[in-house]
């Protein structure tokens, strides 16, 4: 099964049981978010984690064998690559996670944007033994928009 389909697969069972991506994260252990990002073809998931997943949604195993398929991740977004490596890796976040953010943010708020004009961003250091962090901390307005 390609990818294209087993993301079409999974959307269409998580709407037909009517679930939240938070449901299903905590139903397989994981986050939204990557959950989100598993679901649309942007991460891949070992062989327990796929299976929780398709036990979840009722699906079958050619979903699970897609789910453990490593991604060409990216593909949805435009091919002009950043040369800064700092802005490339906020390229490449948003390559992974982007979509799955975004279903995320519009499953909590509806169809809108976040905005990048009433916006704050924080950026902090977290101390880790394993070597300090970066920790981003973004929140804009949420927008609806407008139906006319």
């Amino acid at each position: 099964m390609e990818k294209q389909a087993m993301t079409r697969a999974i959307l269409d069972a998580k709407k037909a049981r009517g679930m939240r991506w938070t449901e299903i994260a905590d139903q397989i252990g994981m986050s939204p978010v990557w959950t989100a990002s598993l679901a649309l073809g942007e991460s891949s998931a070992p062989e327990d984690i796929a299976q929780k997943l398709c036990a979840v949604l009722d699906l079958g195993d050619d979903v699970a064998d897609a789910l453990q398929v490593c991604p060409l991740k990216g593909q949805w977004m435009d091919k002009t690559v950043p040369t800064d490596p700092m802005i490339y890796r906020f390229y490449e976040i948003m390559a992974v996670y982007g979509p799955a953010v975004k279903a995320c943010v519009h499953e909590e708020f509806g169809d809108g944007i976040m905005s990048a004009i009433d916006f704050k961003m924080d950026v902090e250091r977290e101390p880790d033994p394993k070597g300090d962090r970066v920790k981003i901390v973004m929140s804009g307005k949420f927008l609806p928009y407008v139906r006319w």
